[in-house]
């Protein structure tokens, strides 16, 4: 049975720690892949303009291209609609039903999905990889957390020894709309990318 892993995102840039997280997934778990899997239609991203598709899934395609264990995955940009996380991991079993999916989140995502579009289906269909800090704006510690998650809906998950980078997609967009320099946070293809674009 292959071990994916599953990067899910906006990437809107993606940037050096989506790359972080992946590769800790991929060294501390065996995983055979990586699929860095760019949303079409994010539900929980109606606050800004987002990117378009085709741009976002290029920058995943010029991050991922020089690691041999990531691949940059279309499946959700052929879905109509809203993509969510529990009806993608549905079809992803049907069609490779001998792979073993790791979902792989931020430590915010751990403390929010029970607002997913049922949370309950996510946690049956894939097992979950997440980035050991602690989450700030709550006072639950993460231990405390996926105990609950684990005792409510006998979900599957661990933490992934590894920092997260701490820097968002959010606050790069804003930096690049300052005239701020973001070369640093992404990979040198997607900021030349962007560059070329004239994005964000």
């Amino acid at each position: 049975m292959a071990k994916i892993g599953i990067m899910g995102g906006t990437f809107d840039p993606i940037h050096n720690g989506h790359l972080m997280l992946g590769r800790q997934a991929y060294v501390e778990y065996g995983l055979e892949q990586v699929w860095f899997m760019p949303s079409k239609t994010p539900p929980h991203k109606r606050d800004h303009r987002v990117t378009p598709v085709e741009d976002r899934l290029e920058m995943v395609r010029l991050a991922v291209e020089e690691y041999s264990y990531f691949s940059c995955s279309d499946f959700e940009i052929h879905r109509q609609g809203n993509t969510y996380t529990a009806e993608t991991l549905k079809l992803l079993h049907e069609e490779y039903p001998t792979h073993c999916f790791y979902f792989i989140i931020g430590a915010d995502s751990l403390y929010q999905i029970e607002q997913w579009y049922h949370p309950k289906e996510v946690m049956e269909q894939a097992i979950l990889l997440v980035a050991g800090r602690e989450y700030e704006p709550v006072h639950i510690p993460m231990k405390e957390q996926i105990a609950y998650l684990q005792e409510r809906y006998g979900a599957e998950i661990h933490l992934l020894h590894c920092q997260e980078m701490d820097i968002s997609s959010g606050e790069l967009r804003e930096m690049k709309s300052l005239g701020k320099e973001i070369r640093s946070f992404v990979p040198s293809r997607v900021a030349q990318y962007i560059e070329s674009k004239q994005l964000y």
